[in-house]
């Protein structure tokens, strides 16, 4: 599969600098063959990414196939499965050919997983002043299962998982926190932009 082959950036996290050149500490920069961009490889699909505030590392959301929808913390080099490792089987109800389990020798696992694919779209992390349950937690997209998804966080464990918008489903494209401490949703069915807040706690 193209996710396990270095010679292209398809199923990777690519790390560049502004100006579009490589940074000289990437992890395959000197290895014949291998694109000098990547960062990690083993993807399926990515479809969110944001940086964590408290650590300050990347954190990306990725579609499974049918189920196995992964959050993950890539790091240098590592490789994060696909299709060697899944949570997920075909659309079909067969398992994927290439995989040996939900993990295999040399791989990463996912820090969550989902066994029913929400089929994981934008993320944002929630730092404002406005809502403090909310405080330090990961909030996705989630396109089939039409709902936004709070992940609640120890460090970088995921301790509890929230559905929300359960009254007014919508395919969730992408989710931002404002500058007003509301949280911003954008539909992708109308293009319409949700304010979303807890009203118990807005101040």
């Amino acid at each position: 599969d193209e996710a396990q082959n270095l010679g292209n950036t398809i199923g990777k996290v690519v790390r560049i600098n502004a100006d579009g050149s490589v940074p000289g500490d990437n992890p395959f920069v000197s290895r014949a063959g291998a694109r000098p961009e990547i960062w990690s490889y083993g993807h399926r699909n990515q479809q969110g990414a944001a940086l964590n505030p408290v650590s300050g590392q990347l954190w990306t959301s990725e579609h499974g196939p049918r189920g196995g929808d992964e959050v993950n913390i890539p790091q240098a080099g590592k490789n994060y499965g696909w299709p060697l490792a899944t949570y997920g089987i075909n659309y079909s109800g067969q398992a994927i050919p290439e995989a040996v389990g939900t993990t295999a020798p040399g791989t990463e696992p996912p820090i969550y997983w989902f066994e029913r694919s929400p089929a994981l779209s934008g993320m944002a992390f929630y730092t404002a002043q406005r809502f403090p349950a909310w405080r330090g937690s990961l909030f996705l997209g989630g396109l089939a299962t039409r709902d936004l998804i709070r992940l609640q966080l120890d460090g970088d464990t995921v301790v509890a998982e929230e559905r929300l918008l359960a009254d007014r489903p919508t395919r969730l494209r992408d989710v931002r926190q404002g500058p007003d401490g509301y949280l911003y949703a954008l539909s992708e069915l109308d293009g319409t932009i949700l304010r979303i807040g807890l009203r118990s706690e807005a101040r």
